[in-house]
């Protein structure tokens, strides 16, 4: 909210028993956020689906194990960025109005835990998902550069929140994040069944983009409770007019970048399930700053994710 008060969020009668019962597992389950686990995992999979489908080859089963291993390492890891997000940003998520897609998990305001339990789990969850990686590369699933990536997430991914870093608080939060999402992770996937290449960086190029315009709708929101803790995204540093033309020039360099990169490096059946975003983000464009939900500008980016991650895997398949 504008004056910083406290938000007392609503829950129905069957969270609400879930919460009396054991509030410590239900904030552990809510602040892990099972709906971006799920799109984690599906940009998981749009790695792995793009280096089988640059050699059309469906040969997963021959890297099951690794593709096994390697998934719940970053599902571990993930959920670690989560609890830490959470645990610093428990002022922020009390003070905001949250939306369906902002304002954090709310859990911690719902049931009154310590923080403290958000610390330890993230604390356990990032040794448990290394400990799994290095157990990979030990046996033999994972490669070297597997285990380096999510070495690399792991540290980007916590330090988005917590010091010295905090990269959240020093105006590049959104780069970070950008990054972490629409390169590292989707790469990371790729090392699990072959070796990353030049062209999968570009061929992602305009999947951070897309991001990048989704952070700028979802932070929006909260500007006012960032604002008052001190986090500067840039919703809190830009006057609305900015905003828009960031979200403008962002969304035109994901159409420009995979203009030219059509054949080249992306398939025409890549980019024909890519195409489908676009009328969601001119939408998100149009509506940034005007409304509060970020809607479009997530359903365009869940939409690009989950349509490339089906190409990329189709052409994988021998009989399409």
């Amino acid at each position: 909210m504008d004056d910083g008060t406290a938000v007392t969020l609503p829950v129905t009668g069957v969270t609400r028993t879930a919460i009396d019962r054991a509030p410590r597992l239900w904030t552990l389950w809510k602040a892990a956020r099972p709906s971006q686990l799920a799109l984690i995992g599906a940009v998981y999979a749009l790695g792995i689906g793009m280096a089988l489908g640059r050699r059309g080859d469906w040969s997963l089963a021959a890297h099951g194990p690794a593709v096994g291993i390697g998934g719940l390492a970053v599902f571990a890891v993930a959920a670690s960025i989560h609890y830490a997000n959470e645990y610093v940003d428990v002022e922020t998520d009390r003070r905001t109005e949250r939306t369906p897609f902002s304002g954090g998990s709310g859990a911690l305001a719902q049931t009154g835990v310590d923080r403290v339990v958000l610390a330890r789990a993230s604390l356990t969850a990032v040794i448990v998902g290394i400990a799994i990686a290095a157990g990979g590369y030990v046996t033999g699933q994972l490669s070297a550069t597997a285990v380096v990536f999510l070495g690399v997430i792991a540290l980007a991914g916590l330090g988005y929140s917590l010091p010295p870093t905090a990269f959240i608080r020093r105006g590049v939060g959104e780069l970070v994040n950008a990054l972490l999402g629409g390169l590292l992770l989707p790469l990371y996937g790729t090392t699990t069944v072959g070796t990353p290449t030049v062209a999968d960086g570009v061929a992602l190029v305009p999947f951070c983009c897309l991001i990048g315009c989704n952070l700028l709708a979802t932070h929006w929101p909260d500007r006012d409770a960032d604002a008052s803790v001190g986090k500067r995204t840039l919703a809190v540093r830009l006057p609305p007019d900015r905003l828009r033309r960031l979200y403008w020039l962002l969304a035109g360099s994901a159409v420009v970048v995979t203009g030219l990169s059509y054949e080249t490096v992306l398939p025409p059946l890549v980019v024909a399930g890519q195409a489908g975003s676009l009328p969601l983000v001119l939408w998100g464009g149009i509506v940034l700053t005007r409304q509060r939900s970020p809607f479009p500008a997530v359903a365009a980016m869940v939409w690009y994710a989950l349509a490339t991650a089906a190409a990329w895997w189709s052409l994988a398949v021998p009989f399409v």
